[in-house]
């Protein structure tokens, strides 16, 4: 099945907020556990607030340049416990590993 641009756009955003909510909350990891592409993982993750998915990225202390991490803050409208039970099946129609 071939999803359209508008449902694989919120499939991904869906399943990148459930990544990061999981702990896999850097850019590097987010390419590591999905095999999208830098420029889409970054986009990606710029893009959740559109969906008022407020995503902040927390500095690790000490660290020099941008060493640290993504956190989801709020969720907005979307249930993010609907979101973790349909994962799999998101990151499937996307293609993800």
């Amino acid at each position: 099945m071939s999803l359209s641009k508008t449902k694989s756009s919120f499939y991904r955003r869906l399943y990148v907020a459930h990544l990061i909510e999981q702990g896999v909350a850097s850019v590097p990891a987010l390419m590591e556990a999905t095999g999208m592409p830098r420029r889409t993982a970054q986009d990606t993750i710029t893009s959740l607030g559109e969906l008022d998915i407020e995503c902040v990225f927390e500095k690790s202390h000490g660290e020099r340049h941008n060493i640290g991490h993504y956190t989801i803050k709020q969720w907005g409208a979307i249930d993010p416990h609907w979101v973790a039970s349909n994962a799999e099946r998101l990151g499937q129609a996307l293609g993800y590993r």
